[in-house]
């Protein structure tokens, strides 16, 4: 038995949580893959999968061997990616999560040239805001537009995305353009309801932080739709810059408070610790990091 074999087939059934998805990444048919599992068990002389009907969970053996498993093969692929780094480019597929508006506004454009550049890699895009654990569902990577909170991991800033206010010309002609920030207080705000602080906006003023309370008809945990609202014309809002420039540039929206900067979430890189960075990881990485600075320095 090909024991490495059957252990990454492990892996990717209870990360793709069926045997007829790991069988279909593998273009092979869901019976080899039982086989191969069951070969595994055979081996150990344990269960590590309960399957019923609808879903397969690990058995106390089966989470254990699980987390051996990813622990081992990562450092197998780590060491000879680490070798083949000294005499190749990179190759092999890097799973990447990352939020919906970021994978698609973002990194798709950037995605997509790495790709040309680096052929022998594939991408794998994981999107969508759920916590994720990394080393458990096999992510290489997650980008996010927040601060690091677990310290298992490593965090490398991308760029430091400043945020800026716009509204539609259509809004603007009949409401006004505000000249301070404490002018938003007489104007419709859309709110970003994931901001910790939430209807507290944040400037510099002469050298001073000034927070700001703002309020409006539309509040949301979705940037985009933030976006179409203030497209819409209902009022100002607050987002990074690589959601407005197009719109900018068209004049779709208008920048206002521009003498007055406001907040900036960073987004930072997110990879397990671990001697031997991926090549697939370092290249991305520093592809992504020197193409943001470059386009927002």
């Amino acid at each position: 038995m090909d024991q490495l074999g059957a252990m990454r087939v492990f892996l990717r059934v209870i990360q793709t949580g069926s045997f007829s998805a790991a069988a279909r990444e593998q273009n092979s048919s869901q019976a080899t893959v039982s086989k191969k599992i069951a070969a595994l068990e055979e081996r150990l002389g344990v269960k590590l999968i309960t399957r019923t009907s609808r879903e397969l969970s690990l058995t106390q053996a089966g989470q254990e061997y699980y987390d051996h498993c990813v622990s081992i093969l990562q450092e197998i692929d780590e060491v000879e990616a680490n070798v083949r780094s000294q005499v190749s480019l990179p190759k092999g597929t890097l799973r990447i999560a990352a939020p919906a508006p970021l994978a698609r506004i973002l990194l798709a454009p950037l995605i997509a040239e790495f790709l040309h550049e680096y052929p022998d890699i594939e991408v794998d895009m994981v999107i969508g805001e759920r916590p994720i654990d990394l080393v458990a569902e096999g992510i290489d990577i997650a980008i996010r537009a927040k601060k690091l909170e677990d310290s298992s991991l490593i965090a490398r800033p991308l760029f430091d995305n400043p945020l800026q206010l716009v509204a539609s010309p259509k809004y603007l002609d009949k409401h006004g353009i505000p000249a301070t920030p404490n002018d938003l207080k007489n104007h419709h705000c859309i709110v970003y309801t994931y901001n910790r602080s939430l209807n507290n906006w944040h400037f510099k003023e002469n050298d001073k932080e000034v927070s700001v309370s703002v309020q409006g008809a539309f509040r949301s945990n979705s940037g985009e739709t933030n976006l179409e609202m203030a497209l819409a014309g209902l009022g100002i809002t607050q987002l990074p810059i690589w959601m407005t420039e197009q719109h900018l540039e068209t004049g779709a929206l208008v920048q206002v408070l521009e003498g007055f900067p406001s907040d900036t979430v960073p987004i930072n890189v997110i990879y397990p610790h671990s001697r031997h960075i991926p090549l697939k990881v370092r290249c991305f990485v520093d592809y992504v990091q020197s193409r943001l600075r470059a386009k927002y320095p």
